[in-house]
């Protein structure tokens, strides 16, 4: 909240003055000579013309052969916007959020993490899109300096082995690139995140999951052999450990399609896993997140996240009623 101190002259000299501030409130006591002032005039009011947000009042007593006006200045700031940290914002989800984020401009200052050049160049970052790799924590403190709140959507991303032919059937192979397996990027690299992000005084962490974290046998585990649902779900329990204020989303199945159309379901313990609404659109994802930094009841709790399909149910509005639905903090 900014405050504002404003000193203002009443259309006579200034003559000696008291005053004294306690919080954003300024009073100063000015004494006139008696004669200055109308005699049929039992108060005053005045308005500043400083600021928008100024209001001086000013209430005359009687003493003596002074008329004494006590004025109070207060100041009332506009809040300001959260200045917010996507990492993976060139991912295909991250992309999404951060440009939500930057066409709220009167409610954030979006910033972005991201892995290379051209990825920066990709979402038309300037100063704003720091370039570093989540597993060297010296990468990561720069960009989190000066930050209200952090979105994390980093993640392995498997490569498909070379060679696979659909039309011979089977399944394609795939496996992680040295380096980049979700123990690191997951585990590690969010860990160094959240690490980065306490340090500077982080106010909230949004962490964008999978659900199928509670099946050690979840197929997303067998890719490459990596345990991707059990990095992630490690990440988690640190975050929700951490002590900062926290919204984790384990998402449902992606998928590339319009946001803001669909009825939003939310769950927990991989639930919805377990019927026919286990899918959600990016562009929804994206937009819990953002809703997630301004709600309080969002805070602290854990949920998963999926749609029903298009056409059925009442598309989501009231994200305040969502996030009240979660009762889960892990």
């Amino acid at each position: 909240m900014a405050m504002t101190t404003t000193t203002t002259t009443l259309f006579h000299p200034l003559l000696p003055t008291s005053s004294y501030k306690s919080g954003a409130v300024t009073s100063s006591i000015v004494s006139f000579p008696r004669s200055q002032f109308p005699s049929s005039s039992s108060s005053l009011q005045f308005h500043s013309l400083v600021s928008d947000s100024t209001s001086i009042f000013g209430r005359r007593k009687f003493t003596g052969n002074l008329r004494r006006v006590s004025v109070i200045v207060s100041a009332a700031g506009t809040t300001e916007p959260l200045t917010v940290l996507v990492t993976g914002a060139g991912g295909r989800t991250g992309q999404i959020v951060y440009k939500k984020l930057k066409e709220r401009s009167d409610q954030f200052v979006a910033k972005g993490l991201v892995r290379t050049k051209e990825s920066k160049e990709k979402i038309g970052g300037e100063d704003e899109v720091f370039i570093g790799d989540i597993r060297d924590p010296a990468a990561i403190a720069s960009a989190v300096q000066g930050i209200d709140a952090l979105v994390i959507l980093t993640s392995a991303v498997p490569q498909m082995k070379p060679g696979f032919d659909p039309s011979k059937g089977g399944r394609p192979e795939f496996f992680f690139e040295e380096g980049a397996y979700p123990e690191q990027v997951d585990w590690i690299g969010q860990k160094n995140q959240i690490d980065a992000a306490k340090a500077a005084g982080v106010k909230q962490i949004v962490l964008v999951g999978s659900m199928g974290g509670t099946n050690i046998n979840h197929p997303l585990n067998s890719i490459g052999n990596a345990n991707i649902l059990v990095w992630k779900r490690k990440a988690e329990q640190y975050l929700a450990d951490s002590g900062i204020p926290y919204t984790i989303i384990r998402a449902g199945g992606l998928q590339d399609k319009e946001g803001g159309i669909r009825e939003l379901l939310v769950g927990k313990d991989d639930e919805l896993l377990e019927t026919d609404t286990r899918t959600i659109a990016r562009a929804d994802v994206a937009e819990v997140c953002v809703q997630a930094l301004q709600l309080e009841e969002a805070k602290f709790k854990a949920l998963d996240l999926a749609s029903k399909p298009e056409g059925t149910g009442t598309p989501t509005k009231d994200f305040k009623a969502l996030f009240a639905q979660v009762t889960t903090k892990f």
